[in-house]
């Protein structure tokens, strides 16, 4: 009788270790996939960042024909590629996070409608643009990859400004909708990012091209640069005040250093441009970028939507993710296409290395 209690005890015990081991994997590799999620968006933030922002310049820099083959061959190998990464951040947001995935793409419904618009606009005006010779078709189709980049920056920096923000929803309503995501913090936050990518293209094209564009793009360069800083310092007046993201930050003191880099950062690209140092500034901003995005995912962790009514409503990783199977899955997919798509652009980078002289300019077709 003893013997048989005691197995039953131990039986009991063992139980209760394999539930506490399975919860403790689950876990990790919901933390793990909240990693490598935000990983994923602020790739793509900074990758496509300097093509976006050729795409806002591509009307105004731009003095002839020449020129404007320049900037479209300085983004032509690269922006299918870079775009990989946002379609690569939302399929991971739907298949290791379901529940943020409904209910983000459904609070961010009309921005993210309108984003995929932005997207397609963009994409036909830069494939199009040189199709046919006719003035009338080539204006169309530049304000069609101005206007298309132009929204999805702006309407991106907007959606992600609310995400640290958070949103007007509790545990049994939500009350979002588009003039509620359109507060001066979240507007801050598009502003924000149309400035980084603003610099990011102009110090991308000085890197690429050589000429007169060059000359001018460096130029110009620093304007733009104070026009950022000027915007940076203030996201970041507005995030100390109006969100709760530095509560991380002032449990761990040390996470300071990463919104302090950023700003650092962003401080070193005059530096590179009045030194005449094209690629440290370029990879200066990239930098700066990496950093920014950094700093608004480290103050949302475990939070990935944050609900400003009711913050016990606020949806966390814990109560998000899939299950163990499928971020196991995922984990090993990842681990070898991921890879290969950096292996591929890398390849595709040094391939495109040399400068694009305005004679030999071929455009993008």
């Amino acid at each position: 009788m003893f013997v048989k209690r005691h197995d039953a005890s131990s039986h009991e015990s063992l139980k209760i270790m394999e539930t506490v081991v399975r919860i403790v994997n689950v876990d990790f590799l919901a933390i793990l996939w909240f990693g490598l999620w935000a990983l994923l968006w602020i790739i793509y933030f900074t990758l496509d960042a300097y093509t976006l922002g050729i795409g806002m310049l591509y009307p105004f820099i731009q003095k002839h024909e020449h020129e404007g083959r320049q900037l479209q061959e300085a983004v032509g190998p690269f922006w299918n590629g870079n775009e990989v990464w946002l379609i690569t951040a939302g399929g991971a947001t739907f298949a290791a996070f379901p529940l943020v995935y409904a209910e983000m793409f459904s609070m961010l419904y009309v921005p993210l409608f309108l984003i995929l618009f932005g997207l397609f606009y963009r994409a036909i005006g830069l494939e199009f643009m040189d199709k046919r010779p006719y003035f009338f078709w080539r204006k169309l189709w530049m304000w069609a990859f101005f206007g298309g980049s132009v929204i999805v920056t702006f309407l991106l920096g907007i959606a992600f400004a609310n995400m640290f923000y958070g949103f007007p929803f509790t545990a049994m309503e939500n009350h979002v909708n588009l003039m509620q995501l359109l507060h001066s913090y979240g507007l801050l936050g598009g502003l924000t990012f149309v400035s980084l990518a603003l610099l990011s293209g102009l110090l991308w094209t000085n890197v690429k091209v050589s000429g007169a564009l060059q000359t001018r793009t460096r130029n110009v360069a620093i304007y733009f640069w104070l026009v950022a800083l000027s915007l940076f310092s203030l996201w970041m007046v507005g995030t100390v005040n109006q969100t709760t993201l530095f509560n991380n930050y002032n449990r761990f003191p040390l996470l300071y250093g990463v919104p302090v880099l950023a700003f650092i950062s962003l401080l070193l690209v005059s530096w590179f441009i009045i030194k005449n140092r094209g690629m440290l500034a370029f990879l200066s901003v990239s930098l700066t970028i990496v950093l920014t995005f950094a700093t608004g995912f480290i103050g949302m962790f475990p939070r990935m939507l944050i609900s400003r009514l009711d913050p016990s409503a606020s949806i966390t990783l814990y109560e998000a993710h899939a299950s163990m199977l499928t971020l196991t899955i995922m984990l090993i997919v990842a681990g070898v296409f991921v890879p290969i798509v950096v292996a591929y652009q890398l390849w595709a980078y040094r391939l495109f290395s040399q400068k694009i002289d305005p004679d030999e300019a071929k455009g993008y077709s």
